[in-house]
């Protein structure tokens, strides 16, 4: 799709929305969905809170405004409006819809309940994605059934793929494979974006643990209510060091009110097989309710062999008390998983998807050790060298073991003021593992410093080199005779910490003011373990008895944040937040075991000896601190539909609290550097600007029943980004890695989407992004200067457009979604790009009602890439010369089997 096309499109979607939002009726939107609803006669604003709660939607209110007021008993299956209106009828108040599909209850004629019974109402849904109401921030959110919709099961980060300015790409089906996966919004990477599930901190995203966990993990895909983006900035409160390019907030379902049980089973393509079961308890005691999920996956990774696979065991509970004044909510998971990893492809040309005689994808041996040794030192797609950047691996897999906690006392003391506090608690242990030839010269310097050291006619130019006969006979045998090693990275974290925020109404202000603090021990050790034809290893294992521990690294992390925040209602339609945030991440950085100095040797022309200048630290103490990163904003609701919202505010992603080889102050090759870093070296920061315009309007223009949708407009001011100078084709040892602040990045962009409910049956879902986000200074990598000053960045395209087309007539559904995106460059200097990308896929359900003794039985049927495109997904950035790029899992096939008690 040319630019000028998507330019077109751009232009329609922002005239048709400007020319809708100059009329249409004065309604109410059109209902979101049946609620099964269980009440009590309570007050009324209990009432209207609990009934949000259950619909996933802000039912807003003033306190002043419901009073004293009592809420008469409901019971049956209503809609979020019907139901509203039945708790305020005869009460002097009336209800409006919000941008979001939420509501405001407002001072006004009564609100009449509806005459007739709406227990067969055909549930219908207004949104396929939803905006943020009363938000001076730029938020979408995609609910949890919709999460499903695309693919059950998935990572609900890679829902967010179909939101504007949001870029998620992966080599497996449902986004679950971390070392693969990549992320960006509006210009910022995973670990430079927030994460939280429940409020309580999710840590950086990294794909090496050391300061929390993904979302996947953290929670069960089908038990996720709902994820939230705010793509600009994050609110205050986030708990958060790394949300330079916003946050991403996950929602867990509550437990149901009435007794039940969910079955879910999927199978698809590579041997899928997924079951998930929930029991919830239902209303017991007084105003508790529980449940308890489980949930196994098991799938073939579609580019290896029958005997790998990946997946695991999660477990999640959840309880919750509702008293009158306070809800306590206890929330457990445990999760087991490994997966094994794709090598991703060095490309150097442009055209490499077009031509056959290139490799799409580059596979591995296990568990046919057999065949590797018989390809020894392993197969390439250009050539046999042994430090050819193609050869293939014996396996590679990434294990994690986790378990989360958290209590959250919610407490209201009066109208005016109310109390919110969370205890939480993480532990995690993981390890990356790779089994690779040790016939490179980075490999073979490592274990030859430990164990042949003496070896002085094996060094070449700095490194080990090859004997005459192959290799050094020393090293052949310690290793196992295979030519493989074992190298594995190993991760523990744990953590746990505090966040406390006090709300106070006071007149037209609302005042908040809260404390996060965290206490974080992780540690990474990097260890090699020979691969012998006796014992011969596997992914799914931990091996045990390293015969080499080469470096371990240990953090001891305080974090300590600090916001306060007012919104002055200037008018009842007018809404003004000002805020500030203080910042102060202290890391102390240890080294219980160093790395000999020669087993990082770099390089050196004409050189008999190893380097043992090059080295992992002794590390020290560095604090990411900053005392006052303010915000500003404001929404304005200027008719009863649409609002206009702008935000600037400041923030700052803390050191990574990582080791040798990763972008961190602790990642430099020698404490020399860890030192001038420490003294002259600054943690990232950015200032975000956002404006714009949030619609959610019935309509009653023929075949135009319905729009919402939100377009805003965002700058960024990215200061001081960190990043690791590698030599090219370093390998996997890292050798000669450092890193530095290598100067700033502007970026300017607009997001755009558009709902449009036609007729009764169908909605289109459309969203168009553009960014330019472009370096600001060159950088030095050792004697080579990069004049990259000016360029785009890379892995990010200028333009991209995602839409969801859906029919649904009575409890049948289809839908028909697809991702475009413009052209993706590979390296910093923008000589070698990603060609323009699209995928598409497929979905459609039926539930079955009135079934005895079931509730609903629903089978579901997906299409992943339904085109079967053969296209790259994540990008690793590189030098001027080539960049790492991972394959599109080919089209497959998935049906579900649902069933509700």
């Amino acid at each position: 799709m040319a630019d000028g096309v998507i330019r077109a499109r751009l232009f329609l979607l922002f005239a048709t929305m400007s020319v809708l939002l100059a009329g249409g009726p004065d309604a109410v939107a059109a209902p979101s969905g049946l609620l099964h609803v269980d009440m009590a006669r309570q007050p009324l604003g209990q009432a209207l809170t609990e009934l949000g709660r259950e619909a996933g939607q802000n039912v807003m209110f003033a306190p002043d405004v419901v009073g004293r007021r009592q809420a008469p008993a409901l019971k049956g299956e209503y809609t979020l409006q019907d139901a509203a209106r039945r708790l305020l009828a005869g009460s002097g108040l009336t209800l409006r819809a919000t941008p979001a599909g939420g509501l405001m209850i407002e001072r006004g004629v009564a609100a009449r309940a509806p005459s007739g019974p709406t227990r067969h109402a055909r549930a219908v849904r207004e949104d396929i994605v939803a905006t943020g109401q009363r938000m001076t921030r730029a938020v979408m959110r995609v609910g949890g059934e919709q999460i499903q919709d695309l693919m059950p099961g998935q990572n609900p980060m890679q829902a967010l793929s179909i939101l504007p300015g949001v870029i998620f790409t992966d080599v497996d089906p449902w986004g679950n494979n971390e070392q693969n996966a990549s992320m960006y919004v509006h210009g910022f990477s995973t670990t430079q974006l927030g994460y939280t599930l429940d409020g309580v901190p999710l840590g950086a995203g990294a794909y090496g643990n050391y300061n929390g966990l993904s979302s996947q993990r953290a929670a069960i895909s089908e038990d996720i209510a709902s994820v939230s983006l705010s793509s600009g900035a994050g609110a205050l409160g986030t708990a958060s060091t790394s949300n330079l390019g916003g946050t991403i907030a996950f929602k867990t379902s509550a437990p149901a009110r009435r007794a039940g049980a969910t079955l879910t089973q999927t199978f698809g393509s590579f041997a899928t097989f997924r079951t998930f079961a929930r029991v919830d308890t239902g209303r017991f005691g007084e105003g508790n309710a529980a449940y308890f999920a489980f949930a196994r996956q098991v799938a073939q990774p579609w580019n290896l062999g029958s005997a790998n696979r990946q997946g695991g065991y999660q477990v999640n509970g959840k309880f919750v008390h509702e008293g009158e004044k306070t809800r306590v909510t206890a929330y457990f998971d445990w999760q087991d998983k490994v997966e094994p990893n794709t090598q991703g492809l060095s490309i150097n040309t442009n055209d490499w998807l077009d031509n056959p005689a290139k490799s799409y994808t580059r596979g591995a041996f296990y568990p046919d050790l057999r065949a590797a040794m018989a390809n020894y030192p392993a197969r390439s797609s250009t050539a046999a060298s042994p430090s050819a950047p193609n050869n293939q691996y014996y396996f590679s897999a990434a294990q994690r073991t986790d378990y989360l906690a958290y209590v959250n006392i919610s407490h209201k003391f009066s109208d005016q003021v109310s109390w919110d506090h969370t205890l939480y608690y993480h532990y995690d242990r993981g390890a990356g593992l790779v089994a690779t030839s040790i016939r490179s010269a980075a490999i073979l310097t490592i274990l030859g410093a430990y164990l042949d050291p003496t070896a002085s006619h094996y060094i070449r130019n700095g490194q080990f080199t090859y004997a005459n006969g192959g290799i050094d006979p020393v090293v052949w045998n310690r290793t196992g005779g295979t030519g493989f090693a074992v190298r594995t990275t190993e991760y523990n974290d744990n953590r746990g910490g505090i966040t406390s925020t006090v709300h106070y109404r006071a007149g037209r202000h609302d005042v908040e003011a809260g404390i996060w603090y965290e206490r974080n021990d992780n540690a990474q050790g990097r260890f090699w373990y020979p691969l012998g034809a006796a014992d011969t290893l596997s992914p799914y294992d931990m091996p045990k008895h390293p015969l080499i521990t080469q470096f371990v690294n240990v953090f001891h992390t305080d974090t300590f944040v600090y916001h306060m925040q007012d919104t002055y209602h200037v008018l009842p339609n007018l809404r003004l937040m000002v805020g500030m945030k203080l910042e102060h991440v202290n890391t102390n950085g240890t080294l219980p075991v160093a790395s000999l100095p020669q087993a990082q040797s770099s390089a050196t022309a004409g050189a008999g000896g190893l380097d043992s200048e090059t080295n992992t630290v002794a590390g020290g103490t560095l604090s990411s601190f900053k005392p006052f990163l303010p915000a500003v904003g404001a929404v304005w609701d200027f008719t009863r539909y649409e609002e206009m919202f702008f935000n600037i505010q400041r923030n700052l992603n803390s050191y990574a609290e990582d080791g040798y080889g990763g972008a961190s102050p602790w990642g430099v090759s020698s404490q020399q550097e860890f030192e001038a870093f420490r003294r002259e070296g600054h943690p990232e920061t950015s200032w975000t600007y956002e404006v714009g315009l949030r619609t959610a309007r019935p309509l009653d223009a023929g075949i135009l029943k319905e729009i919402s949708g939100q377009i805003a407009y965002y700058h960024v001011d990215f200061a001081d980004r960190i990043g690791r100078i590698t030599p090219p084709y370093a390998g996997i040892s890292g050798v000669g890695s450092t890193v530095a602040n290598l100067g700033g990045v502007t970026t300017d962009g607009v997001d755009m989407a558009l709902t449009v409910r036609l007729g009764e049956h169908f909605w289109l879902y459309d969203a168009v992004s553009y960014i330019r986000s472009v370096y600001n200074d060159n950088f030095i990598s050792g004697a080579t200067l990069y004049r990259i000053g000016g360029d785009r960045v890379a892995g990010i395209p200028e333009w991209s457009d995602k839409f969801v087309l859906r029919y649904r007539y009575g409890w049948f559904q289809a839908e028909l979604n697809g991702e475009w995106m413009d052209i993706r460059y590979g390296t910093y200097t923008d000589q070698l790009y990603a060609p323009a990308r699209f995928t598409m896929g497929f979905n459609t359900k039926y539930t079955f009602h009135n079934i005895p003794r079931v509730n609903a039985l629903t089978f579901q049927f997906n299409i992943y890439n339904l085109t079967d495109a053969r296209t790259w997904s994540s990008l690793s950035p590189g030098d001027a010369t080539s960049y790492t790029a991972y394959p599109t899992t080919p089209r497959s096939f998935y049906g579900t089997v649902s069933v509700a008690f």
